[in-house]
This record gives structure tokens, sequence and C-alpha cells, in this order.
């Protein structure tokens, strides 16, 4: 039964409207946006529950049509890994313990661990990603709870990519992160699909962040952005497909002043313009294939 969202999951509001409404793979999508605050996000949803058993059965049958790794997949995950990679390295000059929620396969474990030399664990909810990454060596567990029952340990970097935009209360997420696991030390590592260049509205996405938007959440969750970026990389040479922040926690973590955000719809409508005008210009440079992220090294 699909769940109706009352209030905003940035800023709390039950001022809403309709954004966007099309059908995704014959599911019908909806997505609103708060009137208070600008956020985009998905209602009515699925339910926990329901998220709970369609991460762990139906998600990868549904995106790539079968619940294991294919060539395609991990091409991507190869150049999204390299990416962040890089990203981290600007900013990052070293990380002990990583923890990557979300981690798939655990090609971006394997990646941190060869440039830090750090112990790296991964969660990851569906069960045969989970196992082929476990096929790797890597220390992987199918949820954050899980980790407790084994002695909750804290981490110098977490990464979760594209994560968020999966997370129901994304605000409360990440500041459990910062309170729970994370050293006080620690910095986080976060990429999403960009609101403004990306289709965004799947059945997954329960929350489509603009770089405002996601800035917003990341200091409402108390913490303070120090790295950002808007890309395209593995998939583009030139569309902001992506955006990509590192964050620390916030010396006044408890303290937030929400700054709303305005003509979202009018942002989002240039920025596919401008996308399907580039794609007539410059196709090859626009869109990659997908074993370019192995080949090019994006």
């Amino acid at each position: 039964m699909p769940e109706n969202v009352s209030n905003c999951p940035l800023c709390g509001s039950d001022q809403k409207k309709l954004f966007d409404q099309r059908r995704f793979r014959d599911q019908m999508v909806q997505n609103q946006i708060c009137l208070n605050c600008g956020l985009v996000f998905q209602s009515p949803r699925m339910t926990t529950a329901e998220l709970d058993v369609f991460y762990q059965q139906e998600y990868r049958q549904l995106y790539q049509g079968s619940e294991g790794p294919n060539p395609k997949d991990l091409a991507v995950q190869h150049g999204r890994a390299e990416s962040l990679i890089n990203f981290a390295q600007e900013n990052l000059a070293k990380v002990s313990h990583h923890l990557d929620i979300g981690c798939s396969a655990g090609l971006l474990l394997a990646a941190f661990a060869k440039a830090y030399g750090c112990r790296s664990v991964g969660v990851e909810p569906g069960d045969a990603y989970r196992e082929f990454a476990k096929g790797e060596g890597f220390t992987v567990y199918p949820a954050l709870e899980t980790i407790q029952e084994n002695g909750r340990e804290r981490f110098d970097l977490i990464s979760l990519a594209h994560v968020l935009e999966h997370i129901a209360s994304p605000v409360q997420y990440l500041a459990a992160l910062r309170r729970d696991w994370l050293t006080a030390d620690g910095y986080l590592l976060v990429e999403v699909p960009n609101l403004y260049c990306h289709d965004s509205f799947e059945v997954a996405h329960l929350v489509a962040y603009s770089p405002h938007s996601l800035t917003q959440t990341l200091q409402a969750a108390g913490f303070e952005v120090i790295g950002f970026k808007q890309h395209g990389q593995p998939r583009s040479q030139v569309l902001p497909l992506y955006l990509t922040a590192l964050a620390h926690p916030g010396l006044n973590a408890s303290i937030h002043q929400l700054k709303p955000e305005r003509w979202v719809a009018a942002k989002r409508r240039y920025g596919l313009i401008h996308r399907r005008l580039l794609s007539r210009l410059m196709p090859r440079r626009v869109w990659l294939p997908a074993d370019a992220s192995v080949n090019t090294g994006l």
C-alpha cells in the first residue's frame, strides 16, 4: 500500500504540490515539491517494510534485469569508483577505517583500500551483490544494525555513493551517522543524481537533490561541506549529471538556519533543455558508453 508523505523530509513543512508525474517501468511515480524550502521528494511512495523487501529482492531485477552484477553495471561502478577516489584524494590525505553504505559489488571498497591502505567495510542489502563483494574478500553486512550486533565501530570516512536519494528521512539518517558511526574528525562522502540534469524521477529515488538542497540537507544533519563538485563522470564528459560532496561534522551541529530554494521548476527545465541541446551538438562527449569508464579512466 503506497504511503503518502505528509511532511517535507528536509524542513518538515506540510505545504507541497505536485512537481512531476510519470510512469517508470510500468509504475506510476509522483514527486512533490515543498512550498517552504523547495525540496523535491516522492509521494506517495513505498512503505519502509516494502522498501526493505524491494532492495533485498527486487531492485536489481527491475533496474538491470538480473539480481547479480553484469558487465555493464560493473563497468559503471568501476568508473564511479575512480571518479570518487580522485575527488577524495584532492581533499583527504589519510583514511584509516572506511565504511561504504550501499557498497554494491565492492568496487569502491577495493578502490579506497588500494589508494589509502585503509580497512574498508561495506553495507549492502542486496543478497547477490553482497555475496559477490564478500567473494572478493571484503567484510560486508546486510545493514548497519548487523554491524551493531558484532560490536559498534567508528569510521573516519563514511561514503554513500548513489544511496542518499534512496533514504526516506535523509536528515535524521545522516545525523545518526554523524552521532553514532563517524569519528569526531571523520568525513562523509556523498554522491547523488543532480535534479537539474539527471532524469532523477525513478521508483527507487525518494528524494531528488539540487546542489542547494543537498548542501542544506547535509548542514541540517550537522555537517559542514568542505568540497563540492558537479560532474558527469563516468557517463558524460560535459553534463553535470551528478553531485559529489565531502563534509565533516560542524562545530555548531545543532544550529542550522534553513535557506529555501526558489525557481526549482525553472532551473530543472533549463537544465534539461541544455542537456538535450548538448546531446545534439556533441553526442560523443555528452554520452560515453558504459565500458568507457574502464577504458578512459573516467
